[in-house]
């Protein structure tokens, strides 16, 4: 009996080696088949994966260069915008669920994560603190320099080694501000674009933000 037991737990330790890991729990996924370039996207706050400005991004990305694009469920539920800075390890663990997930099961080799919002601040905090992740760029949208440190995009991207998109709707000062204060950033690496007219969400300009962060994919 004894044997049969080992046997049997054996088949079931090689059975459970077996079991692929899927996406990331609410996240919209468009695979890309054997192109092994992806692109992961994260939200504004409370929102979620098929949202305003994620949604025709992912698309546009998957159709005009047949990158995998992944949208994930980002933490949400908080009223007051600054107490999103509680949650960010958990966007954290959300994000390296994704790149485990592109690389483990879809064997992705170069990922490009872009976020919007409060997901361009979760985003560039992920790079931030995590400098040895396997990242090939970041795209950060509308993001804001206020709040706590980790909130502010601009103390983010002072550590950021990676090729750096920073995108806003010229139409928002907030936005507008927010880019200005880190215009002294800018370098063969980090590049600045501006969407004339455009407001923080990009409605109506969802076309000509699609087209500049896929040109800067291009070039990546």
């Amino acid at each position: 009996m004894n044997i049969i037991k080992i046997i049997f737990m054996a088949i079931i330790v090689c059975t459970s080696s077996l079991v692929h890991a899927d996406k990331p729990a609410g996240s919209a996924y468009l695979d890309g088949n054997e192109i092994k370039t992806a692109l992961i996207l994260a939200h504004g706050k409370g929102k979620h994966p098929t949202w305003l400005v994620v949604d025709p991004l992912r698309k546009a990305v998957h159709q005009q260069l047949g990158f995998h694009t992944l949208s994930l469920q980002m933490p949400t539920g908080h009223n007051y915008w600054e107490d999103y800075a509680d949650d960010f390890p958990k966007a954290y663990t959300t994000i390296n669920e994704a790149i485990q997930f592109l690389k483990n099961e879809k064997g992705v080799t170069k990922i490009f994560l872009m976020g919007h919002s409060m997901g361009s601040r979760m985003a560039s905090a992920y790079v931030s603190q995590h400098p040895e992740n396997s990242l090939s760029g970041l795209i950060i949208a509308g993001c804001r320099n206020n709040g706590r440190r980790l909130l502010s995009c601009d103390d983010n991207v002072k550590n950021i080694k990676l090729p750096v998109l920073d995108i806003w709707g010229g139409g928002n000062n907030k936005d507008r501000y927010a880019a200005a204060d880190r215009s002294h950033l800018i370098s063969e690496k980090y590049q600045q674009v501006d969407i004339p007219n455009a407001e923080h969400r990009f409605e109506g300009y969802e076309t000509a933000f699609s087209d500049a962060v896929i040109k800067w994919l291009k070039k990546q």
